[in-house]
């Protein structure tokens, strides 16, 4: 991972394009019965419609999906797909051959990037694999079993890691649980990329976290600091990317829930032990927004010059941490 730690690491990725044009407008029977002459007389059926195919680790074949994993693969609004390929080109997020590992907890996001990449992963000019991996942190206020079954019928590599965290959190007496959740999490997840060879992890942070944790971290800690879109880990050999760095979390609520995507509820005493203070700012948010439109367009151009930092991972999480969806 060299190539990503140097100067050059703000120039796009060349190639990463996708088009999201518009459908082309309907054509008439003669048209089309032009159209499909001409194509005959050049030695093929008509012009190309379907996608490149994905290809799934080092031996570069394409997946064959049985008809149940085709019909449970959801295809995102090209807003999402536009925005996620545009945030991948901007930071150099996957290059190929890239070996991809989603962070799946079973919340909207993180579904949502991962039906999100295993599209663009079809279309992408540049071939890469893609994994997923869930933390189980035994408790009984989360139960993310049920993706076991749901990834097995998805058709992908599917990890599923259980550590004792909620209760390790209580014996070492931490001073936040979130915050130690999240880190126990991140390193089970680094030890299962490492032991299974994937280079790059997928976390659904979205753009509306990018703005509470840059509040927070300003109210709270007097620092202008956010989330990375993209960074190393301190070791050098694991990059953590944020495909969804461009987009509204209401636009993924309603692709997830739209489509009947498997969310998984989290109660976690721990989750709500601090976040009270990001549920005020959401709150105050929400109310700048309807009297300000352009908000959250210039929040993000505020944050961009800390969002494109490409430190390695001490640096790159800032004084907020709000968990791995």
């Amino acid at each position: 991972n060299a190539e990503y730690m140097g100067p050059a690491d703000d120039v796009p990725m060349p190639g990463f394009e996708l088009d999201m044009a518009p459908e082309p407008a309907a054509q008439s029977p003669q048209t089309k019965r032009n159209a499909q002459e001409a194509a005959a007389a050049k030695g093929r059926k008509g012009p190309r419609t379907g996608a490149r195919p994905s290809i799934m680790g080092p031996s570069g074949a394409a997946p064959r999906l049985n008809a149940d994993a085709f019909a449970l693969r959801k295809t995102p609004p090209k807003k999402i797909l536009r925005q996620v390929g545009e945030a991948i080109r901007d930071f150099n997020m996957i290059s190929a051959n890239d070996r991809v590992l989603v962070g799946v907890s079973g919340g909207k996001d993180s579904l949502t990037l991962l039906h999100t990449l295993l599209h663009l992963q079809r279309v992408a000019p540049v071939p890469f694999s893609i994994g997923v991996v869930t933390i189980d942190p035994q408790t009984d206020a989360f139960d993310p079993r049920p993706l076991i079954p749901y990834m097995e019928r998805l058709g992908v590599p599917y990890f599923f890691e259980s550590e004792r965290i909620i209760e390790l959190a209580a014996q070492t007496g931490a001073d936040s649980i979130c915050a130690f959740c999240s880190r126990m999490k991140r390193g089970k997840i680094y030890s299962t990329m490492r032991r299974e060879g994937y280079n790059v992890l997928a976390f659904g942070q979205h753009l509306d976290d990018f703005a509470e944790s840059f509040l927070l971290s300003a109210f709270f800690n007097g620092l202008l600091r956010t989330m990375k879109a993209r960074y190393l880990v301190d070791e050098g050999d694991l990059r953590v990317i944020r495909p969804l760095v461009y987009c509204r979390e209401s636009l993924l609520r309603e692709f997830a829930y739209s489509t009947g995507l498997p969310v998984i509820s989290e109660n976690c005493p721990g989750c709500f032990e601090a976040p009270m203070e990001r549920y005020r700012l959401k709150q105050m948010l929400a109310a700048q927004e309807q009297a300000h439109p352009q908000l959250f367009a210039n929040l993000k151009s505020a944050m961009m010059p800390l969002i494109r930092r490409t430190n390695t991972e001490g640096g790159a999480r800032g004084n907020i941490d709000i968990g791995d969806d």
